[in-house]
């Protein structure tokens, strides 16, 4: 079965059926289906409204092959999208108003810190101006039906930006054409009030400054019980460096590469004994290297709308990068640089580029080493040899270059890392059962994960048409199928799919990474304040 191409130098002829799985075409996001194809060379190929639903085919075209969603899941999903994509919640007004309202419940609550949703004892500009109306004691929360409270208004936002992303794409698909410029000021607007409140969902903030304080007094974040120097240098009084780390990480080495200590201590050089300030400086950086991305994307990208949507604009992402202060937008701000320096252009200088980001990207979070590989499987089926050992050499020699600085002992706490697990992952269940009878499935967890990720990475790829570019399609299979399969994941971790989903135009995969972003972050969402299971 083949698929529309949505490459821009396409040439007019016969129109293909979408691989939607439904009768028709399949939409211009993933999450719709019956959207008809429409002129080539326009965006996303298909400049559908209402009205054309049941237009005729165009002359010579060839008509689409009827094909049902295989499996009870796939039809139920089609239907019910179907249903939705026609509706109501596919107006532009109706779908940015449901992204705007549930933004604006995610900065309610972190605009009312402290609460359980929240960093503890942070309270950044904007949270400070709230609490000394609402708050002006700074009282920590308690356990109580304020956990509740927040914890409904957090999800509620979730759910709200799920819908409101849904309903743009959809509405997209079906020919509406926002400005991505007016989109990127939007966005921008929203970020700039996001990185002034506290962070929401992770305490993952509070250890990178942690790392940077640790290291802008000279010390190593990545020796054992590192944190600890902490407590007696600079104390555990509410509102130090140590009292805001999450009770689960507060023995916890960093796991994180040279680039991102970097960053943390630039962050803490400037913060000082100000655990707030150097949060702050820390949320204002990533909250502007997600701009860049979505920059980036308006300039490279084929279709730029439907990029600012993936990107820009989704409320679901917004949320969880920004609002969350994680580092995971600097790894996917190597991963979309690589990819497009990959996408268009074939030379010497273009292949050390290329390794140089990935080897930056990998300072931040190995896990930019699943880009490495995505990049490296079409240039194998290519059998682009020296073009792979260019890369690879550059990106090796980058890496050992960062992790010089603190030597090989600063690789344990990750691969200590890889061997985590916790809920929803599948694994946890064989993991827990072990863990009762005091057996461990380190190992064959490990082989296990791994295996299925490379097959479910496969089965991904082979599910995109083949007309799409390679070094889009093998990225976002591979670091999609970590996602679902990795023992150890969260909503965050969805960025690098996400920005390399960007530049893959007409496929049903959009649908199911949206779903699982949602129900991760409905899972894993607190300010590290609770047991193992909800982070």
């Amino acid at each position: 079965m083949t698929q529309v191409s949505a490459s821009p130098a396409d040439s007019p002829g016969p129109v293909k059926q979408a691989e939607s799985g439904a009768t028709g075409s399949g939409d211009g996001t993933g999450l719709a289906d019956g959207t008809p194809a429409g002129r080539p060379g326009v965006m996303d190929h298909t400049e559908a409204v209402p009205s054309a639903r049941h237009a005729a085919p165009p002359r010579h075209a060839v008509p689409p092959r009827p094909f049902e969603p295989t499996g009870p899941v796939e039809r139920l999903m089609s239907t019910v999208i179907r249903k939705l994509s026609w509706s109501r919640l596919a107006h532009p007004r109706v779908a940015v108003t449901l992204a705007l309202l549930g933004l604006l419940f995610g900065m309610i609550v972190g605009a009312t810190g402290p609460n359980a949703e929240t960093l503890r004892y942070i309270w950044l500009p904007l949270t400070d101006l709230v609490s000394k109306v609402l708050n002006p004691e700074h009282v920590p929360p308690n356990n109580g039906p304020h956990d509740i409270v927040t914890a409904t208004i957090l999800y509620s936002g979730d759910i709200l930006a799920c819908l409101g992303l849904a309903g743009m794409l959809w509405a997209h698909s079906q020919g509406w054409r926002p400005d991505p410029r007016k989109l990127m000021l939007a966005s921008t607007i929203v970020v700039g009030i996001m990185v002034c409140l506290t962070p929401v969902g992770s305490s993952d903030t509070a250890s990178y400054a942690a790392y940077g304080r640790i290291a802008s007094l000279g010390r190593d974040p990545y020796s054992a019980n590192s944190l600890l120097f902490l407590k007696v240098h600079d104390g555990s009084r509410p509102g130090s460096y140590f009292s805001i780390v999450g009770l689960l990480w507060e023995h916890q080495p960093s796991v994180y590469g040279p680039v991102a200590t970097w960053i943390q201590n630039f962050a803490a050089t400037i913060g000082g004994h100000s655990a707030q300030t150097t949060i702050w400086v820390l949320m204002m950086l990533n909250g502007a290297m997600f701009l860049a991305v979505g920059l980036l994307l308006l300039k490279t990208s084929d279709d730029p709308v439907r990029a600012t949507l993936f990107w820009t604009a989704n409320p679901v992402l917004i949320q969880q990068l920004v609002g969350g202060g994680h580092f995971d937008t600097f790894v996917a701000a190597a991963a979309i640089t690589a990819i497009q320096l990959a996408r268009r252009f074939n030379s010497v200088w273009s292949d050390v580029a290329i390794g140089l980001v990935i080897g930056l990207g990998c300072g931040v979070k190995i896990t930019a080493g699943l880009v490495a590989l995505g990049l490296a499987w079409p240039l194998l089926q290519r059998r682009e040899y020296l073009r792979l050992a260019r890369i690879a050499l550059v990106a090796m020699a980058t890496v050992s270059l960062e992790y010089s600085v603190y030597g090989l002992d600063s690789l344990k706490p990750v691969f200590e890392g890889s061997r985590w697990v916790t809920l929803p992952s599948p694994w946890w269940i064989p993991y827990y059962i072990a863990k009762q009878y005091k057996v461990s499935l380190a190992l064959p967890i490990s082989i296990g994960w791994i295996t299925c990720m490379f097959i479910v990475a496969w089965l991904v790829y082979r599910r995109i048409s083949a007309d799409q570019p390679r070094e889009v399609v093998a990225p976002f299979a591979l670091t999609y199928a970590w996602v679902v399969v990795s023992p150890w994941v969260f909503a965050w971790y969805t960025a690098l799919p996400w920005v390399a989903l960007t530049q893959v135009p007409r496929n049903r995969m959009t649908r199911w990474l949206t779903i699982v972003t949602v129900v991760l972050a409905l899972w894993h969402s607190s300010g590290g304040w609770v047991p193992p299971g909800r982070v």
